[in-house]
Parts: C-alpha cells; sequence; structure tokens
C-alpha cells in the first residue's frame, strides 16, 4: 500500500426527511468543525421528499455557506436512494456520511480523516454510548448487529451507524437499492476495501421524531438474505440459487429412489420427490432471473430520482 497523503478534498453526505428544526444548526456545527482543518470540502443535504420546511431552510442557508449543495429528490424515496444520489454528486476524494437528526457528532470528522489517511478505505463509526430508548431502538440494534456479523462476518459493532468515511473509489463502485444503506461497509467487501472502526460520540435526539422502530429488525432479516446474494454471488445469482435449491435436489433424488426401490412406498413419497424437484426448479428459474437482472442493470442508466439541485436563484 502506498504511503497515506492528505486528503485534497472530502464530501460530507446527509440525508434528511422532515428535519426542519435540525438541518440548520447541523450545517454551522459541521461548518465550524471543517473550516479549519484547511482542506476543501462540501456539505451536501439531499432532501428526500420532505413534507416540512427543510428544503426551504436548506435553500436559505445557500448565500451563507459556499460550501453547501442541497439535492432535492421529486418524493420521498427513501435513505438508500437519496444516499445513492449523495454520492453520485460528491467530488471529494473522502466521502463522509452523517445522520440529519444532530445525534452525530461533527466534531469526530477529523478522527474519521485521520483513520483514512492512516489507510483505511472505509471506518465506521461505533456509538459505543448510545443516547437512545432501549426498547424501541437500543435492543433491536443490539440484536440486529449480532445477527449481521454473524451472517456477514464483518467484525463492525454498529452496522447502523451513519457516521462513516469511504475513499472516493470505494463509493464509486457501490449501487444502492432497496434498504442497502444499512450494508453499505458489508457492501464493500468485494473490493477488498480495509474496515477500520471507530469509537465515536452520540447525542440524543434534540428535535424531530425518529423514523425507526421495531419493524426495522424484520426488515434488516429480510435483506440479510439479499445482502448474502450482491456480497458472493453478485456476478453470478445462478449459481447463489444453485446453491440454495441443492439440499431440494438430494431431497428428491432420495425419495425418488425409496419411492423406486422400495416397493410399499405410497403415494405420498411419490409427491414428495415431486415437490422437492419443483423448488429446486423454482430456485434455478429464480437464478436465471437474477442473472437476466444482472445483465441488464449492468447495461441501463441508474433509475432516475428527479434529483434537482438546489442554487441561489431558484
Amino acid at each position: 500500500m502506498d504511503t497515506p497523503t492528505e486528503p485534497a478534498n472530502f464530501s460530507i453526505v446527509i440525508t434528511v426527511y422532515d428535519e426542519q428544526d435540525n438541518v440548520v444548526p447541523l450545517l454551522r456545527d459541521i461548518l465550524r468543525v471543517s473550516r479549519p482543518l484547511g482542506i476543501p470540502f462540501e456539505v451536501i443535504f439531499v432532501d428526500d421528499g420532505s413534507r416540512d420546511e427543510t428544503l426551504s431552510r436548506l435553500r436559505g442557508m445557500l448565500d451563507e455557506s459556499h460550501e453547501l449543495v442541497v439535492l432535492a429528490l421529486r418524493r420521498n424515496f427513501g435513505q438508500t436512494y437519496a444516499l445513492q444520489a449523495g454520492f453520485d454528486r460528491a467530488r471529494g476524494e473522502i466521502v463522509i456520511t452523517m445522520d440529519g437528526d444532530r445525534q452525530n457528532d461533527p466534531e469526530d470528522i477529523p478522527r474519521l480523516l485521520e483513520s483514512i489517511q492512516e489507510g483505511a478505505d472505509v471506518v465506521s463509526g461505533w456509538r459505543k454510548d448510545r443516547q437512545d430508548g432501549f426498547v424501541l431502538r437500543l435492543l433491536p440494534s443490539w440484536f440486529a448487529n449480532r445477527l449481521i456479523r454473524w451472517v456477514t462476518k464483518v467484525p463492525i459493532h454498529d452496522q447502523g451507524c451513519s457516521l462513516k468515511a469511504y475513499r472516493r473509489e470505494v463509493v464509486e463502485r457501490l449501487d444502492l437499492y432497496s434498504d442497502m444503506h444499512r450494508f453499505v461497509a458489508v457492501l464493500t467487501m468485494p473490493t477488498g476495501a480495509r474496515i477500520d472502526e471507530i469509537e465515536v460520540k452520540h447525542h440524543s435526539r434534540s428535535a424531530g421524531e425518529s423514523k425507526y422502530g421495531l419493524s426495522r429488525v424484520f426488515k434488516v432479516m429480510a435483506d440479510l438474505f439479499t445482502i448474502q446474494m450482491v456480497t458472493r454471488f453478485r456476478e453470478n445469482p445462478l449459481r447463489g440459487f444453485a446453491i440454495l435449491g441443492g439440499p431440494f435436489l438430494a431431497g428428491s433424488v432420495l425419495a425418488g429412489l425409496i419411492a423406486l426401490l422400495t416397493p410399499s412406498a405410497n403415494v405420498v413419497v411419490t409427491v414428495v420427490s415431486l415437490e422437492l424437484g419443483m423448488v429446486f426448479a423454482t430456485c434455478l428459474f429464480a437464478g436465471l432471473l437474477g442473472q437476466a437482472i444482472i445483465d441488464h442493470a449492468a447495461r441501463s442508466p441508474r433509475r432516475a430520482l428527479g434529483v434537482k439541485e438546489i442554487g441561489e436563484n431558484t
């Protein structure tokens, strides 16, 4: 690995949805911390179709900050698509992400940059002293993080922490969809990225309402299968579904042999053999469909999100 050098510039990407009371103080905190670093930077707020005054308050800050970039999606697409829009617009050699609810602390920005400078490709924040409710936030997060670590083998304590830093070349290889914003660090595995983790500060929410609840655990569990496919079988989904269907094929063959070799075997064994064979065939069909989708996506432009960059005269 080459000797790390001081980054020439960096981008901070923040997705927001109905955060009218947080965006202005958050921006000012970021400027207070980042300007003394002496490195060119930009702060990209992506408004994910907010229904309140979030967008207008950001627009009102354009005169105060030349570093501010405001992107507006035509409607609420969700955090993953908003994050991808921010990644697409980012120009910095290092891209930092953080939440728009002011629970992440901008004071940690220099430490993220330092870790990247020391050789990491991805730096993930760890909210070790997390300031959230136990039942609705801490307990689901505890369960989800352990499940993710067990399935993905990525030793990150806090996958849900939005405060992360990435080298630009890592971000450029990502193509986020669904609810993949929770697994950005995991999705860098196929690129061979070096992932580090640092403890970061965390504050209780002082304004606005949380967008998460217990349902997040079930979404994470549903997404883990997708993550396995994306990280292990992205280039060949047919192989992944064939492996998934292998046990069903074995069961079908075994039941078929029993039906053929055992005169006393009843019709139930035959039906079981046929059913298991149909499941295997379904897996193969799903693999073929997945392969076709991957091939089509490789030739197709990114989904149009109706992203509009807000300028002083708009």
